[in-house]
């Protein structure tokens, strides 16, 4: 394989994943807007952030097939085409419904996308490389999510929430076409078959799963979220079952031998745990920002710039790091950064200044920088070559659901807790604040496990990882 073709390829796989997550983060601070206009209310609204990741859950168990399948460049063409078409249905939409399928559409895109990041770059670089290719990478990727709330509060600062929409698609297209001329093929595709009833399976599990969650506490029958919730995880169990027949067959939708490796599962684990805190934490701050505090679109965007910012500038040394002591000395600091983050969060008051939030805002980044380049390099490169395409897809849709589900319970206990709080304070700004107090006292819980896993996360030689038949 031509050494000359490798930064190529990853360079323009890291602007493609620069544009699509780009995406992802710009509706956060946009959902006030976008309640306004359509007349709904954070229940509703957070499922264009939800909806998004339970899409890329589904989607991307897909992209395992598609890698093996088809050429990096068929893959690559395919995401941004329907990532594009998605852009473009948000940005026309008359009525929520439409904004929502939209962002469905956006998120299949994106799905395909960072699982052919990761892979090419395990296929092309070398072991004693992988953490500072990744640092280097989470540099520009961090950047994305950063900018993403900034982007949105100048462009609502001047506009309507459809530019948001309208700027991303040329950026898109001429990614897609830079991709047509430029990339080149890196992998050698087999003539492997899809299981449809694995790809129902995924489709019937993960939804009612998640959508048991963003309902309870709300008006809905009592035995509904638990029946939703109950059904989700049934038809996961029915999918994993399905997964290992299909093993024994060697023609797996999504090989899950990948859990049999320790570093990859405590590593997996501890991924799902931050996402879920993570997005959490995403969503509610700017909605806390917004509506308890007073502040405008544009100064919240410029607030969480800093952290995201910090994030990116910090990823390449984590990295290097990484290959030079390993992941504990990283991971077990930063979680308790993260830990000691979410506590201060949920004490904070309304004379809490601002520029104290922003502070925790980008020690909670830092932290999460230690921990996303570390994990994610143990986990894949815990693995086998011929398992790095369903290691990436485990990776990303455990990520995906993790995050959809946090962001759920976030906006749920959130939600009851403002409603609760409503007739003990004097006004609805401390009635919310009080129901944030408890969303994140519940981060803070969920993170206690994550950081034990920080303890027993371990790197694998690669030289001593045998291959999978």
């Amino acid at each position: 394989m031509p050494s000359m073709r490798t930064p190529r390829v990853i360079r323009i796989l890291i602007v493609a994943a620069f544009v699509v997550i780009l995406n992802e983060t710009t509706m956060n601070v946009a959902l006030s807007r976008i309640m306004e206009d359509f007349s709904i209310p954070e229940r509703t609204a957070q499922w264009l952030t939800t909806a998004f990741m339970l899409t890329m859950a589904v989607v991307i168990p897909v992209t395992g097939w598609l890698l093996e399948r088809l050429p990096t460049r068929a893959v690559f063409l395919l995401a941004m085409a329907i990532f594009c078409l998605g852009t473009l249905v948000c940005a026309i939409a008359p009525a929520f419904w439409l904004l929502l399928v939209g962002r469905v559409i956006q998120a299949s895109g994106t799905a395909i996308m960072m699982p052919l990041l990761m892979t090419t770059i395990m296929q092309l670089v070398p072991e004693g490389e992988r953490g500072a290719m990744m640092g280097n990478i989470s540099l520009v990727i961090a950047m994305a999510p950063a900018l993403g709330p900034t982007l949105s509060g100048v462009i609502l600062s001047i506009g309507s929430w459809r530019l948001i929409f309208l700027i991303v698609l040329p950026i898109g297209l001429l990614t897609m076409w830079l991709g047509h001329r430029r990339l080149e093929s890196v992998n050698e595709p087999t003539d492997t078959p899809l299981d449809w009833l694995s790809v129902l399976l995924t489709a019937l599990g993960f939804g009612p799963l998640v959508y048991g969650l963003s309902i309870i506490g709300a008006d809905v029958e009592f035995w509904l979220p638990p029946l939703c919730i109950g059904v989700g995880l049934g038809v996961l169990v029915a999918f994993t079952t399905r997964q290992l027949v299909l093993q024994g067959r060697g023609r797996a939708f999504l090989d899950l031998r990948t859990l049999t490796r320790k570093p990859f599962t405590v590593s997996l684990i501890m991924l799902s745990l931050a996402m879920m805190a993570l997005f959490g934490t995403l969503i509610m701050l700017p909605l806390l920002l917004q509506r308890a505090y007073g502040l405008s679109s544009l100064h919240v965007g410029l607030m969480l710039l800093t952290g995201g910012l910090a994030m990116g500038l910090l990823a390449p040394t984590i990295g290097r790091a990484f290959d030079r002591w390993g992941p504990r000395p990283l991971v077990i600091p930063a979680s308790f950064a993260v830990l000691g983050v979410f506590l201060f969060l949920a004490g904070m008051s309304l004379s809490t200044p601002w520029w104290a939030v922003m502070c925790a805002h980008i020690v909670l980044s830092l932290g999460f920088a230690a921990l996303f380049t570390p994990l994610i390099t143990v986990a894949l490169g815990s693995l086998p070559r011929n398992l790095y395409s369903h290691g990436s897809a485990v990776v990303g849709a455990s990520q995906q659901v993790s995050g959809a589900a946090g962001t759920a319970l976030f906006v749920t206990v959130f939600a009851m807790q403002t409603a609760a709080a409503e007739s003990l304070v004097s006004t609805h700004a401390e009635a919310m604040l009080g129901g944030s107090h408890w969303a994140f006292l519940g981060a803070g819980a969920v993170w206690t496990g994550a950081t034990i896993c920080g303890f027993f996360v371990s790197r694998t030689d690669a030289e001593s990882v045998p291959a999978v038949e």
